[in-house]
């Protein structure tokens, strides 16, 4: 089952949530900071060799006039962080999905799923495949977070590196 509004609420997922970023199936999420790749990453079985891609900032241009906080970005693929911090309940699974006016501008966003007792400021990969590149002002809606209520409770939690990532 896919929660509803008013349990996301009461299982405090989120703080600090403006209204609008409600909708019918789940939750908008914002744009916080880009980045871009630097060097190569090493993924292997078992994470002793893992090696996460150095990446540098994408400044958004105008930071003194909060109105024009603006990065564009040429295509390519980015790093991005959320400004939403996450708690997931030991009964729930979160999926993201870009937000459709994302995909109408030739861009798309990739996430992984949010295992139940993860918790952080995530992070996901924006791919840009228009040609003419995109524009994002801060505090963009990018995504779609869908929470589904698992059968039962997670016999284990998500313990992993990016626990708290991002604060």
């Amino acid at each position: 089952m896919i929660l509803p509004r008013q349990h996301l609420e009461e299982a405090k997922i989120f703080e600090g949530l403006h209204a609008s970023q409600f909708q019918p199936c789940g939750i908008d999420i914002t744009l916080k900071e880009v980045y871009r790749f630097k060097s190569p990453g090493t993924i292997d079985f078992d994470n002793k060799e893992r090696k996460i891609s150095d990446v540098e900032p994408v400044p958004f241009a105008g930071e003194g006039d909060a109105s024009a906080h603006r990065v564009s970005l040429a295509t390519g693929a980015y790093k991005v962080i959320f400004n939403e911090y996450v708690r997931i309940p030991k009964n729930v699974a979160g999926l993201c999905l870009p937000r459709s006016s994302l995909l109408r501008c030739g861009v798309t966003l990739e996430c992984a799923v949010w295992d139940p007792g993860y918790e952080g400021r995530s992070e996901a990969l924006l791919i840009v495949r228009n040609e003419h590149g995109v524009n994002f002002k801060r505090n963009a809606k990018i995504g779609q977070m869908i929470f589904i209520r698992l059968a039962e409770d997670a016999k284990t939690l998500y313990s992993g590196q990016y626990k708290g990532e991002n604060r």
